[in-house]
Formats: C-alpha cells, sequence, structure tokens
C-alpha cells in the first residue's frame, strides 16, 4: 500500500544515529554531515517506488554530494519478513547501483522512529546547522519511468539549501511503500 510523507516542519532538528555501513564502517550523524547541507533518505532494496526512482537518485546524491551535501541511505525495513531487504542484500544492492555515500541498517528501527519515516523513499533535507528544509519527493514519476522534462525536485530543492539555506515553501510530499515495522 502506497502512503505518502507529512509535510515538512521547517527547521526540526536531525536526530543523531549510530549506524553500521554496507561498507564496514559505522557512520554517525556528524561523520555524514555536510559543510551546505544533509540529505538522509530511508530506502530499501526491493520497493517498486525505490526501483523506479534509484538510478536518479544516485545521480542526484552524487550531484548534491559535489556540492557539500553530504548523503546517506538508510534501509529500516524488517529483512525477516523482507529477506530482500537483508545487510547482504544491501551490499549487494549499493554495489549494483553504485553508491558513494553510505547505506546504513537500521536493524533495531529506532532511527526510522526518530525520523518519524513512513515510507520508501522518504527524504530529509537538512540545512548546513541540521535544521529540516525538504521533506518532498524526487520528482513526479513515482513509481513509473521519469518524463525526459521531469523537473528534480530533489535535486533543485537542496541545491537551493546548499546556496541559501532554505528549502522551498511549496513541497509535494513523496510516496511509496510502507517502511516494513517488525511484529510488536
Amino acid at each position: 500500500m502506497a502512503v505518502h510523507t507529512p509535510i515538512c516542519d521547517f527547521g526540526w532538528p536531525a536526530p543523531d544515529f549510530s549506524l553500521p555501513g554496507v561498507d564496514g564502517r559505522t557512520w554517525s550523524l556528524s561523520d555524514v554531515r555536510g559543510p551546505k547541507g544533509t540529505l538522509i533518505v530511508f530506502i530499501c532494496n526491493h520497493c517498486p517506488y525505490v526501483k523506479a526512482v534509484i538510478d536518479r537518485l544516485v545521480r542526484d546524491a552524487h550531484a548534491l554530494m559535489d556540492q557539500g551535501v553530504g548523503v546517506a541511505a538508510i534501509c529500516s525495513n524488517d529483512p525477516v519478513q523482507y529477506p530482500d531487504d537483508s545487510f547482504e542484500n544491501m551490499k549487494a544492492f549499493a554495489a549494483q547501483h553504485g553508491f558513494r555515500f553510505p547505506y546504513l541498517h537500521d536493524e533495531s528501527q529506532a532511527v526510522a522512529k526518530a525520523y518519524d519515516a513512513v515510507c520508501t523513499p522518504d527524504f530529509f533535507g537538512f540545512d548546513a546547522g541540521l535544521g529540516l528544509q525538504y521533506r518532498g519527493r524526487l520528482d513526479s514519476s513515482g513509481k513509473q519511468p521519469a518524463a525526459p522534462d521531469a523537473r528534480r525536485e530533489l535535486f533543485g530543492a537542496m541545491s537551493a539549501v546548499a546556496d541559501t539555506g532554505q528549502g522551498p515553501r511549496d513541497q509535494t510530499p513523496s510516496m511509496g511503500c510502507s517502511i516494513k515495522w517488525k511484529a510488536a
């Protein structure tokens, strides 16, 4: 079932974390933080919405990193119920798609809960001071191929954050598959 993210709560502070990456390193928010902003993206390996946008997401993440925006992707899905989202499969997914940014495993799901992440993909764009400035979507494509003239909403928003510290006031929520929570 597809769900939408809530509207951006401008200035909301980024919660810290300490998570293992597919590169064998443990990463915190301060390790990921960029001098001009930080993008935290909740994704997974199996979601059709993520699969549809992953190449554009990687393209835009790498371009933002070149502008001084730190980027990390986090998988919080329950790998017992969704084995495609296991840590080993995360390693393969990151390699297959050429991630130059950390792909982190939130096994306890505490980080997803701290961020109030609701779906994959779910984008959290922070300014240099780690205040939330973007909680929108990548672009208008959803899980369809992007039109050649599709506006790069995430890239444009985070470029503006890098330049001015401000995200756009008009944002369209991201849509994707719900986070796959562990049974209580």
